[in-house]
């Protein structure tokens, strides 16, 4: 736990009530202001100092609500679409709880106006606070306070990973003191030292092949000399996260889940696909129109490209996009005389070509905003893919799967995913594989709810399209 976490968290107490009132006197001095009066004439009247108390109180009273809700958990690096979502549903909660208590004393105030306006203006100003902590909290991460003093081993990719994003950003609150690549005995000699002068406060194993007694060597000092610990989950503890214990002929058996979405995940992500992707097509129609003209116009052939791609359970599909290519492009990839195996800039069994010869004039543009995807919603209203999902490959690349790739294939491929917000076409195929399989691991509504929301914001930075 970092030093300032404890302390920011206890600060949103103080923080959040005064929000709630603020926003509260604000709703309460804009419907008795002149202006509005005479707009719409009060029914209902009520003192200033009357509604500030009764504010007050309703503000303490959502308080544990805010609790229950999530919102004082300690952890590091909340994201902001999660901490709204929490502060919307706290907020929510404690309107229900007003509306219930009128309705059980008959009546607490007549205006519909100020327990409305109250309730939203809560939402926006204590979301703003908690804003204005992070950025004073981050503030101060940068400048060395309150840092958690971190010990890494490991000499894998993760851990370099791990030990360059934490050095070069200061406001995660974390401080690189020591970086071993492996746990030999001068490293064991220099962790004594450090855990006798007190001068880290977590050690990090990031090096998954580390064998079993190590790991416990590294645990048991650690808690002898009070440092808090860490370690990468291997392969295999990754995938018995989601399991189901269950008997057969007396004997518990212990199945492991491929993904959490078996089951009503499953029933629950399938609806979210219907109505969001019907509810895109119909909003995007006149720009899809728009796009199908542009297409037209600049090169001959149909509007859409439909391609072989593989999906849930290797079974193949027709992917629909808005033909970004000349017509044949496809059969020139593996064409040796066009030579366009020579310039894939992607490793594994993928290929990619930043300046791609084959794309027109306009193929360039909507590929760049990622409007040729537009097609993707019509697979995801059929069934062939998700909204959120892994990349749908083409069966010639799927054939050059590794075994642990073919994971890739447990769930519907998604137009969106977390690989493709977190690097989109910059990302080696080993990362994104990772990616991809972290979610089929860890799927949960929210997860969805988060790449969904940040995937317009990558298209809009344009960030490493392809």
């Amino acid at each position: 736990m970092k030093k300032s976490e404890l302390l920011f968290s206890f600060l949103l107490l103080p923080v959040d009530w005064l929000m709630i009132v603020a926003g509260s006197l604000l709703v309460y001095a804009i419907r008795y202001s002149a202006w509005f009066s005479n707009l719409r004439p009060p029914i209902f009247i009520i003192t200033a100092s009357d509604y500030a108390q009764i504010v007050a109180l309703v503000a303490a009273l959502w308080l544990p609500i805010f609790a229950l809700a999530g919102l004082y958990t300690i952890r590091a690096n909340v994201r902001l679409v999660r901490e709204f979502f929490r502060v919307i549903l706290g907020c929510s909660t404690g309107l229900v709880g007003i509306v219930l208590f009128i309705f059980f004393r008959a009546q607490l105030f007549g205006s519909r106006f100020l327990i409305l306006a109250g309730y939203l203006a809560s939402i926006i100003f204590v979301f703003l606070g908690r804003i204005i902590v992070r950025h004073i909290q981050r503030a101060l991460l940068k400048k060395g306070t309150g840092v958690v003093r971190l010990v890494v081993i490991g000499s894998e990719r993760s851990a370099e990973k791990v030990v360059d994003y934490l050095r070069h950003d200061k406001a995660a609150g974390f401080a690189v003191v020591r970086h071993f690549h492996k746990l030999d005995d001068a490293a064991w000699g220099s962790i004594r030292n450090i855990g006798r002068d007190h001068s880290a406060d977590m050690i990090i194993q990031a090096d998954n092949s580390l064998g079993r007694e190590a790991r416990v060597s590294l645990w048991q000092f650690c808690q002898e000399h009070h440092l808090d610990f860490a370690y990468a989950a291997d392969i295999f503890e990754a995938k018995t996260s989601n399991f189901e214990v269950s008997t057969l002929a007396g004997m518990p058996i212990i199945q492991i889940k491929r993904t959490p979405l078996d089951g009503w995940g499953r029933i629950v992500k399938r609806v979210t696909d219907i109505i969001f992707s019907a509810i895109f097509l119909i909003i995007a129609s006149p720009l899809a129109l728009a796009i199908a003209v542009a297409i037209k116009l600049n090169s001959r052939g149909p509007v859409f490209a439909k391609l072989a791609r593989v999906g849930e359970g290797g079974k193949l599909f027709t992917l629909y996009k808005f033909r970004s290519m000349f017509v044949g492009a496809h059969s020139l990839k593996y064409n040796p005389d066009a030579h366009l195996q020579e310039l894939n800039e992607r490793e594994g069994p993928l290929f990619k070509i930043k300046n791609d010869p084959r794309v027109t004039r306009v193929g360039k543009f909507i590929r760049k905003w990622s409007l040729d995807e537009f097609g993707n919603f019509i697979n995801v209203l059929k069934g062939d893919m998700s909204l959120v999902g892994p990349r749908p490959h083409e069966p010639e690349e799927v054939g050059r799967y590794t075994p642990n790739q073919k994971r890739l294939l447990t769930i519907k491929p998604g137009v969106t995913g977390l690989a493709q917000i977190s690097g989109r076409s910059d990302l080696d195929f080993s990362e994104e594989e990772r990616l991809d399989i972290f979610y089929i691991e860890n799927w949960n509504f929210w997860l969805d709810v988060q790449i969904l929301l940040r995937t317009p914001w990558v298209v809009l930075t344009g960030k490493n399209a392809v």
